[in-house]
């Protein structure tokens, strides 16, 4: 089904008028004149829903409280999801298709889910680049930018919430609880932040790049998923130390036939641009076999930068209507045309470097029992350091925090050694681990 322009104007319904939705409208009006310029045609609004109708909102479009009343209107050429959530905006998105309408959003917790099902369904354009990092056009980049590339790697910040607690706890000294206070009083975590300080929110992001870099339809149940509530002020200590930087990564890597997914605190090294990005920006670093690594950073989050990619769909889609095209086998939605048959590595196959804090009785005899259980697991232990002694209030032991790093090993291995370790009497908590990044 094709969609031709009539008039000089793409007509736009909006659902979900929250901080994106209203800068989406803001930034329309403000940069009208260059955005019709960029587009051809005029983008207009024509109608918003919102949840309730009667709560005061300075809104210059009409306003309803009935979906179907935007995804129904046959004069609307595109319908804009922002509303947030996972199946609602599924079958909206479903709907709209039906409707031989075009569909952008900005939910990567839908297409995290959904995308695959969208993408057999599109015969209209689907814009979705807010969906990943805010403000940085890294779908486009990888759909369009990268094509000549095999993408060997991707390694990003996704989640701006995770990276300020990370930056406040690296240049503050702050634990965890301060860092994640102060981001909950400035507004960039929820009262439950769980979604970004579990790796979650990353991994809905990682697993759309995913699908454009590789072709693969993966979920976030497929990936090795762990957030940054464990990280305490000496991980960070030791990975100063030794010259690294933790941060949220999530990673997508390369290997032959498949394809090794990953989200979780990483130490990388401090000299690393994504080392430099501080505060809640996010960077995505991709490696291509022809470009090398290329960097994007920017904005993760908030209106304007969300809105920003958000119209930029827009202007794509009128771009296409205006020429007489549509979504099909010539313009596919995640930038494969024929099926690509690579396999993900299973979790416990991924291999990595690994930091281990271990908080231990301070006696003689402790050290050789924890090599034993690394040992016997084949890991082998390339960097140790103890820290002073504490009392451990709960058994009036004094306690060490032995903190060391290994050489590369599986993460089955890894596993069984927290287990071993953590059935140790003299290991008073379960180990953490932290992965370390040298590439």
């Amino acid at each position: 089904m094709s969609k031709v322009l009539t008039q000089k104007q793409l007509k736009v319904g909006v659902i979900g008028v929250g901080v994106v939705g209203s800068s989406v409208i803001a930034t329309l009006e403000k940069n009208r004149d260059i955005i019709t310029a960029r587009a051809g045609v005029e983008i207009i609004i024509k109608k918003a829903c919102v949840r309730d109708i009667s709560k005061p909102r300075a809104c210059p479009i009409p306003l309803t409280d009935d979906i179907d009343e935007i995804i129904n209107d046959d004069e609307i050429d595109v319908v804009v999801e922002l509303m947030g959530g996972r199946e609602l905006p599924y079958h909206i998105a479903k709907a709209t298709l039906s409707k031989g309408k075009a569909f952008v959003t900005a939910n990567k917790a839908m297409l995290a889910y959904h995308r695959y099902e969208l993408a057999k369904l599109a015969r209209t354009p689907i814009g979705f680049e807010a969906s990943v990092c805010g403000g940085i056009p890294i779908i486009n980049a990888l759909k369009v930018g990268l094509s000549a590339n095999e993408i060997l790697a991707i390694r990003g910040i996704l989640n701006g919430t995770s990276n300020y607690i990370l930056t406040k706890m690296t240049q503050d000294g702050w634990d965890f609880t301060q860092a994640l206070k102060k981001a909950q009083e400035l507004g960039y975590a929820e009262a439950d932040p769980s979604l970004d300080i579990n790796g979650l929110d990353a991994a809905h992001k990682l697993s759309i790049l995913a699908s454009i870099a590789y072709g693969i339809d993966v979920r976030p149940e497929d990936m090795l998923i762990e957030g940054i509530e464990h990280i305490a002020p000496e991980d960070i200590e030791f990975a100063k130390e030794f010259g690294y930087c933790i941060k949220l990564l999530g990673i997508a890597k390369k290997h032959d036939s498949s394809i090794e997914l990953r989200v979780h605190p990483t130490m990388i090294d401090e000299e690393k641009l994504l080392a430099d990005v501080d505060g809640v920006m996010n960077a995505v670093s991709v490696v291509g076999d022809c470009a090398g690594e290329s960097v994007y950073y920017g904005a993760g989050a908030g209106g304007n930068a969300t809105a920003s990619s958000v119209i930029s769909d827009l202007v794509a889609i009128a771009r296409l209507y205006s020429q007489n095209h549509r979504q099909d086998q010539a313009n596919p939605m995640l930038g494969f045309i024929t099926e690509q048959s690579y396999a993900i590595i299973p979790k416990q196959d991924i291999t990595s470097r690994y930091y281990l804090r271990i908080l231990a009785d301070d006696k003689h005899g402790v050290l050789e029992k924890i090599a034993a259980t690394l040992s016997h697991n084949k890991i082998s232990i390339s960097t140790f350091l103890q820290k002073p002694s504490t009392l451990d209030s709960s058994s009036s032991q004094n306690c060490a925090k032995v903190l060391l790093a290994t050489h590369t090993t599986s993460e089955f291995a890894i596993q069984n050694a927290i287990t071993g370790l953590q059935s140790l009497e003299v290991v008073r908590q379960k180990p953490v681990i932290i992965r370390i990044e040298d590439e």
